[in-house]
């Protein structure tokens, strides 16, 4: 008598059972599940089980559908977001998710029309839209003066959009530079005079004149000549000019952990210097920082007659 095989099929899942266990994988994997992944983890679950428990997902707003290189991600939904894009449609949602995952440094509408394959007209709505519900606001940057890039209300503009503490409405803010400059050096003048009046043996006065970032920080902090919140990054910022210009020397010392002003171990100190001879004239003449040098000749374009750093350098 012949064998008779017989084919067992899989109980089915619970539908609940999945989307249980699709939304703990999200949460496993914050940036996003591809299908595989799912598959992976889930091989008894047929394909349209797991279609058919993501759709409820995407439906009951649970998950958000993003693009990637590798293809379809799903991820977790903020509750928070989930709220505020409560009756958008697909398109609106697809657009705010774009510009929610280009963080604080924002993204311009051009690159926000590559990722999401819209109409360039249908993406300026949507982005009025999403201005008007203080979901969305337009920065611009300074490192194109025309080029407007979007990011989410509530994010604080990376220093790249913005220029940070040296940039106001898009201009350089030299003089506040210049004032901040001449402040720095000040205070790491009267800090050598100050090791040099002591009268100590020359290797103590030397490591007295020396003073941290951090304690350059406070000084400024404390003269209040700055409207806007300085960081420790911006006055090393400063302190780097000084060393170009010859003012001031840098060493970096071993420092014990949760030192103040000190990172991963290390401090930067900073102490005023006087050059031992003035530099000659000729060394300070600009041709030889130009980086237009070898397209300068007489009647051209750029010539030494109409250079305005030459006529700087003459009258000075």
């Amino acid at each position: 008598m012949a064998e008779v095989k017989v084919k067992v099929q899989p109980p089915d899942a619970d539908p609940v059972e999945i989307e249980n266990r699709i939304i703990e994988l999200c949460h496993q994997f914050p940036h996003g599940i591809t299908d595989q992944v799912i598959q992976n983890e889930m091989p008894h679950i047929e394909a349209q089980q797991r279609a058919v428990a993501i759709n409820r997902l995407l439906s009951m707003g649970q998950l958000d559908l993003l693009r990637s290189n590798t293809g379809l991600l799903y991820r977790i939904k903020d509750s928070q977001n989930a709220g505020k894009m409560k009756g958008s449609d697909n398109q609106e949602k697809l657009v705010y998710q774009i510009i929610e995952d280009a963080g604080n440094k924002g993204i311009w509408s051009r690159d926000i029309r590559y990722k999401s394959n819209l109409p360039l007209t249908e993406i300026n709505k949507i982005l009025k839209n999403l201005e008007s519900k203080k979901l969305i606001k337009a920065v611009k940057s300074v490192a194109a003066s025309k080029k407007k890039v979007y990011m989410l209300y509530n994010l604080q503009p990376d220093r790249s959009v913005t220029g940070g503490a040296w940039y106001s409405d898009q201009d350089f803010e030299s003089e506040f530079v210049e004032v901040l400059n001449q402040q720095c050096f000040k205070f790491l003048q009267t800090k050598a005079e100050t090791a040099r009046e002591s009268k100590q043996n020359p290797m103590i006065q030397r490591n007295s004149s020396f003073a941290s970032s951090h304690e350059v920080w406070k000084y400024i902090c404390e003269l209040g000549i700055s409207k806007v919140e300085l960081s420790m990054e911006d006055i090393e910022t400063i302190l780097n000019t000084l060393i170009y210009d010859g003012k001031v020397e840098m060493t970096i010392i071993a420092a014990k952990e949760g030192t103040v002003g000190s990172v991963d171990g290390h401090m930067k100190l900073y102490r005023a210097v006087n050059p031992i001879l003035p530099p000659a004239g000729l060394v300070r003449a600009p041709c030889g920082l130009c980086p237009v040098f070898d397209d300068c000749h007489e009647g051209g374009e750029i010539s030494p007659s109409n250079c305005i750093y030459m006529t700087e350098w003459l009258e000075f």
